[in-house]
């Protein structure tokens, strides 16, 4: 292993990040901090469907699409940031790509991924 990663992996140790395994197709709930006015912090809950899952050590990132108003909206999570809190996986998903972005293009009923009912009560 070279030294770069190593140094990667004893960042990622330091953080002390409970990130649990998560895979393009899950439905995954990501809260993370808002700095508002006057110096106030708070957490908001981001839910979607994670659409790519981009694992490069400290530099991990997932792109997460959700719906809504009608519109739908992709939020690049760093997952290692200090202003992601935490990531839970709501459900599993069974898709067959581990990038999803076909499911830019579909709406309604189409949109729907079929839960993975085989990793159930492994978390």
């Amino acid at each position: 292993m070279n030294l770069i990663k190593e140094l990667e992996n004893e960042q990622i140790a330091k953080l002390g990040k409970k990130v649990p395994e998560f895979k393009a197709g899950d439905t995954v709930r990501v809260m993370y901090k808002i700095v508002e006015d006057k110096g106030r912090e708070r957490l908001q809950a981001y839910e979607g469907v994670c659409i790519a899952r981009h694992n490069d050590g400290l530099n991990s990132s997932c792109v997460i699409r959700k719906i809504s108003f009608g519109e739908g909206v992709e939020r690049i999570f760093p997952i290692y940031s200090p202003n992601v809190a935490s990531i839970e996986v709501v459900r599993r998903g069974k898709v067959a790509r581990s990038k999803i972005y076909y499911l830019r293009n579909l709406f309604g009923k189409k949109a729907r991924i079929a839960e993975d009912k085989s990793t159930d009560n492994q978390d």
